[in-house]
């Protein structure tokens, strides 16, 4: 790890976010397992149905509410040194009135954005006043703007999957199947110190065409271009997604032709990148180049996505977003075109915004390989 869970997970980070709660006019958050809670503590909980919930009211202090058997592994987390009070519950204990006990009568709470709706309804029954609003309107603005700490995070996550995509062209070989690569990927992905693998995308030949294709038992055969778009969570929490697209052998010639008008339109979204950019603008660098080729209707998603401890998050690069990028922006770079039912070709690399432009966290060529 080139991060410690100290730089990751501030001690300050609980009184920042208690800030932005009363800030927002909000009486508490109510952050269960997910990355709200892990980015508040860096406590990693299980998902269960016996709740964990960390509380911080705007006003009083915060305390972290788990179940009686979990107690050891929240105080060994870096919540442990966090300050906060730990409730434990017992089995026959209701942890929603208990909660509700201990924070008294609110008007406005905040609920992670990721809470199961089972849990949204017991907290409705238990505060039957207070009205429920995402914890996201707090948070998207602390958690959008990455520490440098987080940054290096990214940083390692990027060179761990450039790692991977080293591997690629020694796995894609005509008579394998999709499912082959992807299996040898995955592996690929752990043994470069990812902690889980999030996707492995394989999609070859026609399948290209399709941004989010499953892996399938289709044999790949020469003249395929692949599109390879992987990622993983680091066990720092922060996660990686990069994509290239590869060729088994000689391209289509049309193939090609609008793979470089690609290539262009990418390195356009990367040099628009600066403080003070709107999030639309990048995706209209990108957007202008592949529409002026001619090939506009076959870009059919946003040029990117935020990333940090959630592969998808705050900010999107995306047409009538109008957030300005701010130095510690993450996101992706990843523009496409597909042709339906023949190929198609998609290039990405993590981002971030620096106090003068961006840098890329992700190093392998953007050109088409042929293998």
């Amino acid at each position: 790890m080139t991060t410690t869970s100290l730089d990751l997970y501030p001690v300050t980070r609980v009184a920042d976010v208690r800030a932005a709660t009363a800030a927002a006019g909000i009486d508490a958050l109510l952050l269960t397992p997910g990355p709200d809670l892990r980015y508040v503590t860096g406590y990693d909980a299980l998902p269960l149905e016996r709740l964990t919930c960390l509380v911080v009211p705007a006003e009083g202090e915060p305390f972290l509410v788990v179940p009686r058997l979990e107690l050891p592994a929240a105080e060994h987390s870096p919540a442990g040194r966090l300050g906060v009070e730990f409730v434990a519950w017992d089995e026959t204990d209701d942890p929603f009135a208990l909660v509700a006990r201990r924070l008294g009568p609110v008007a406005r709470v905040g609920l992670a954005d990721r809470m199961w709706a089972m849990q949204s309804l017991r907290f409705r029954s238990a505060l039957p006043g207070a009205e429920q609003v995402l914890a996201g309107s707090v948070l998207r603005g602390l958690r959008m703007r990455k520490s440098p700490a987080e940054v290096a995070a990214l940083r390692e996550a990027g060179a761990a999957i450039d790692a991977v995509h080293a591997q690629v062209p020694g796995l894609l070989k005509a008579g394998r199947t999709e499912r082959e690569v992807g299996k040898d990927i995955a592996e690929a992905i752990l043994a470069a110190g990812h902690a889980t693998v999030d996707f492995v995308i394989v999609g070859s030949g026609p399948n290209s065409a399709s941004p989010h294709h499953e892996l399938s038992d289709r044999v790949i055969q020469a003249g395929d271009p692949v599109v390879v778009d992987i990622g993983g969570q680091m066990p720092s929490g922060y996660c990686s997604d990069s994509t290239r697209t590869y060729s088994v052998g000689e391209p289509p010639a049309d193939f090609s032709a609008y793979y470089e008008v690609l290539r262009r339109a990418q390195e356009a979204a990367c040099a628009a990148v600066r403080p003070g950019v709107t999030c639309e603008a990048v995706d209209a660098a990108a957007r202008e180049i592949i529409a002026d080729a001619g090939y506009g209707e076959h870009f059919i998603h946003r040029t990117g996505h935020g990333i940090g401890l959630e592969t998808h998050e705050e900010p999107y690069i995306v047409a009538g977003n109008t957030e300005p990028l701010a130095p510690g922006f993450a996101f992706s770079v990843e523009p496409g075109i597909y042709l339906a039912g023949r190929h198609g070709a998609r290039i990405e690399d993590i981002v971030v915004c620096t106090e003068t432009g961006g840098a890329r966290l992700n190093d392998r060529p953007r050109g088409l390989v042929e293998v």
